[in-house]
């Protein structure tokens, strides 16, 4: 009976360490995958224009996050990508930082606070700031809105 005793508590421990092993390895590949998120994000936005390069070009839409990992950085992406095209038709570029402790130039000029979308007029006159995920519907009515785009399509109707 001792020797069983002994079996089940050996299996036991095993399987602790296994599980233990298997944890560590899963914590190492999300550092791993954290970290290619976040060189990702640090050579878009060394890849992105400033502000300045799309001034009478472009309408921004800054999405700032402190992370690469935020769900509401991911949500807000999906959302614009979903209506893409309509956002090409409207001039509109996005561009993204998350590492606010870089205090790159989107962050020193618009100062957020966590996560944060700010839509940028082709003048440079910041429209408006949003402090959670926006749908693409919203912004597109939004820009459709603005005189600006209204001097594009050659539309009287505000």
């Amino acid at each position: 009976m001792h020797l069983i005793g002994l079996i089940v508590l050996l299996a036991s421990c095993l399987a602790t360490a296994h599980a233990g092993m298997a944890r560590a390895q899963a914590e190492d590949a999300a550092v791993a995958q954290t970290a290619a998120m976040a060189a990702d994000a640090r050579s878009d936005a060394v890849a992105q224009p400033s502000l300045e390069d799309l001034l009478w070009i472009a309408r921004p839409v800054v999405v700032f996050a402190d992370t690469p990992n935020d769900p509401r950085f991911h949500q807000q992406l999906d959302m614009l990508a979903e209506r893409k095209d309509e956002f090409v038709e409207r001039d509109v570029e996005v561009l993204v930082d998350t590492d606010p402790a870089a205090l790159g130039p989107l962050r020193t000029a618009l100062r957020p606070r966590g996560f944060g979308l700010v839509l940028i007029d082709k003048d440079g006159t910041v429209v408006q700031r949003r402090p959670a995920p926006t749908t693409a519907r919203e912004l597109i009515n939004l820009i459709d809105r603005l005189p600006s785009r209204h001097q594009e399509t050659g539309s009287h109707r505000q």
